[in-house]
């Protein structure tokens, strides 16, 4: 068999050309292809692993703050409770204070107003013993009293110190109006008489002198000329009584008060 070697010449150039198309138009571009596509896929699954691992860092950091969040809640209610308990002491002694305040005002003003109760019906007792006093007094006085009254009052006159005699002196003398001589009930003639000498005499002076009735003046007399007064009578000591009377009664109503208040 004879070979034709131009022919397998041909064969084999055609074989090399084959098989280089075959690389070059097939081959390369299937191994090119199939290298990115290993590529997409390797950074598709690398992709892949770092949200998985992102997910599990995540799920971790999750399950974490829910441990710290739970951690939390039981601090949170704790001082919950803490300050909840502390709020009702509080509350607890701010309601005592207030119930003891009240109290203690209460019994401030019961104290005060039985002190006051009972400083008025004192008052009222001594005021109405000083009535009683004056209207005896008033009962018993007659004309047989006169001439007592004038000697009295005649003595008063005599006894008043330098100053005021010299105040009723000046008054006399510059007065433009009466002496007016004040007495409970009308005085007999003597009695007037000794008076008004007595008038002229203290005080040097002829001044005249007019006489009227005073309920007030009781059992006594009551001088006046012009802005100045000399009066010697019951009811002035009486007036004199119910004034220190009425100061007794201030002055011993802390005590009293105090007393109370410890008796309570």
């Amino acid at each position: 068999m004879q070979i034709d070697w131009l022919t397998v010449a041909a064969q084999i150039v055609n074989f090399l050309v084959l098989i280089w198309l075959l690389q070059r138009f097939l081959y390369r571009p299937i191994t090119n292809a199939m290298t990115r596509r290993e590529a997409r896929i390797e950074e598709r699954l690398s992709d892949a692993r770092s949200r998985r691992k992102e997910a599990e860092d995540e799920a971790k950091n999750l399950r974490k703050k829910r441990d710290e969040l739970e951690e939390s809640k039981q601090e949170i209610l704790e001082e919950a409770r803490v300050e909840a308990n502390e709020l009702r002491q509080r509350l607890e002694q701010d309601i005592r204070d207030e119930v003891e305040q009240k109290r203690k005002k209460w019994k401030d003003m019961l104290v005060e107003e039985r002190a006051d109760f009972v400083r008025e019906m004192q008052r009222k007792a001594g005021h109405k013993v000083l009535d009683i006093a004056g209207r005896l007094v008033a009962d018993f006085t007659s004309g047989a009293l006169d001439d007592r009254i004038a000697q009295g009052f005649v003595a008063k006159l005599k006894d008043l110190d330098a100053e005021n005699r010299k105040k009723m002196a000046t008054a006399a003398n510059s007065a433009e109006t009466l002496a007016l001589v004040e007495t409970a009930a009308p005085l007999d003639t003597s009695a007037r008489r000794k008076i008004t000498r007595a008038i002229h005499e203290q005080f040097e002076t002829d001044i005249e002198v007019e006489y009227r009735e005073d309920n007030e003046v009781l059992l006594g007399v009551r001088l006046t000329i012009g802005e100045q007064t000399v009066e010697w009578s019951a009811a002035r000591h009486l007036k004199r009584l119910n004034s220190e009377l009425e100061e007794l009664l201030d002055s011993a109503s802390p005590v009293r008060r105090k007393e109370t208040a410890d008796e309570l």
